[in-house]
């Protein structure tokens, strides 16, 4: 017996009920990106190795899926590699290739590989899928969809209020309002590591805070300890944890906090002026949050940082994030060239908008009539029909079968075609088709510019 078929973990087959509501969802943030004057570039879906590894962290380069050489991979490797079972001096002589693990890196390596083609700022955005090899939970997959959009060489912050907007524009149009932007900014917590004595364990430092949402201050400070950063260290970041109250109030804590910190203080002079800028800009589903926690645990990160929660009540991960990394295409060989984007999650999105009952009714719908088969001569007929119900826009089509009307009718109910069009004798012969509403049961004997403006 044949064994029965299934799909990785962490993967998915989506039905067109699905499709059509993900192509919504992409439809909107595409329209958005380009309403804000970014255009489209592609990137293949695979990566070398040495362009992906080493930019994401110990974390990030963990989760990145390897492809193997092609070939007799092994046979290249020498015996005491084999025996030693060292897998990363391993995975290093029999994999050269990976898939992305996200369109941030991919689009640094374009940047760089076709410098001589673009005009600064370059502003793109990209809406392809990425690979991570996570263990799979509710709104996390192993193979997901980005919509990106980033600006490179500029340095102004008028970018980062753009992207504000940019998110506050697609939720609206999606509209999901009630969502919270969160900005933080990493020369804040450099800041911060450099205060409290812990400069040389920025990473560490920002990795562990990053994971405060998700478990708590006590294990946060149990990771730094571990990490090596001392008592001393984590007792004098407890103001960090206690700040609270407006943006403005925070603000003021750190200020405070980071006196002595040039660094730091340019930090939250960035943000002032973002905060500031938002403030006159009126945003209509979103609301700007400091959140002087949030470090986005990528090292490339460098000034503002941004990640985006669902409404209340909606439990659910980040559905956005991005951030400042100014020194990102400094790693492939092109210098001072400033970046900053954010990216859209595009499956919780649609979670969200699943779990709010947001989606609109038109976006699964698909056929709007379905013609009934009652043999050739009948099904002749119908095409023509068909084609100028086509040409008007409409979608329609013809059962295939010369089937029971029952079954034929029952298919058009699973299917909710909210019309039925029955052509016999009589309708051949007075050129008319008897149009059936599903929905009410009414039918009557039209024309077909009446099915036209019928189905419309």
């Amino acid at each position: 017996m044949a064994q029965k078929p299934s799909i990785p973990k962490g993967t998915r087959d989506f039905n067109s009920e699905q499709v059509a509501k993900r192509n919504y969802i992409i439809t909107t943030i595409r329209e958005e990106f380009q309403l804000f004057g970014f255009n489209p570039i592609e990137t293949p879906s695979f990566e070398n190795s040495q362009t992906l590894m080493g930019k994401y962290g110990d974390e990030g380069d963990r989760l990145i899926f390897k492809i193997l050489n092609s070939g007799d991979y092994l046979s290249k490797v020498d015996s005491s590699i084999l025996n030693d079972k060292n897998s990363s001096e391993l995975t290093s002589k029999i994999s050269e290739k990976a898939l992305r693990y996200d369109l941030t890196v991919p689009f640094a390596r374009y940047v760089v590989q076709h410098q001589n083609d673009i005009d600064l700022p370059f502003k793109r955005y990209q809406i392809q899928p990425v690979w991570r090899a996570d263990r799979p939970q509710k709104g996390r997959f192993r193979e997901f969809f980005q919509c990106d959009a980033d600006v490179v060489g500029s340095k102004s912050l008028w970018q980062e209020v753009e992207f504000i907007q940019l998110y506050d524009g697609v939720f609206n149009k999606l509209k999901l309002r009630g969502v919270t932007i969160k900005i933080n900014n990493r020369k804040v917590l450099s800041g911060i590591s450099e205060v409290i004595g812990a400069e040389d364990q920025l990473i560490d430092f920002t990795v562990a805070l990053d994971k405060l949402d998700k478990i708590g201050e006590d294990k946060v400070k149990e990771e730094m300890l571990a990490k090596g950063i001392s008592e001393h260290a984590i007792e004098k970041l407890q103001p960090l944890f206690d700040l609270s109250g407006s943006f403005e109030d925070q603000i003021t804590g750190l200020r405070g906090l980071l006196k002595s910190s040039q660094i730091g203080l340019e930090g939250v002079e960035e943000l002032e002026f973002i905060n500031s800028a938002i403030a006159n800009l009126n945003l209509q589903a979103a609301k700007l949050e400091l959140d002087v926690t949030l470090a986005r645990g990528l090292n490339y990160y460098t000034g503002a940082i941004f990640e985006v929660s669902a409404p209340d009540g909606v439990k659910m991960g980040s559905i956005g994030g991005g951030g400042r990394y100014d020194d990102l295409t400094g790693i492939f060989g092109l210098k001072d060239i400033s970046g900053v984007g954010i990216s859209f999650g595009l499956d919780r999105i649609y979670l969200v908008l699943e779990e709010l009952e947001l989606f609109p009714s038109s976006v699964v719908a698909s056929t709007k009539i379905l013609f009934i088969n009652f043999g050739n001569q009948e099904a002749q007929f119908s095409l023509q029909v068909i084609n100028r119900l086509r040409k008007a826009g409409i979608s329609a089509e013809l059962y295939p079968d010369t089937a029971k009307l029952k079954k034929q009718f029952n298919y058009a109910d699973k299917r909710q075609i909210p019309f039925v069009g029955i052509v016999g004798d009589s309708e051949m012969a007075s050129q008319k088709v008897t149009v059936k509403n599903m929905r009410t049961g009414n039918q009557a004997t039209i024309s077909i510019d009446e099915i036209v403006s019928l189905v419309q």
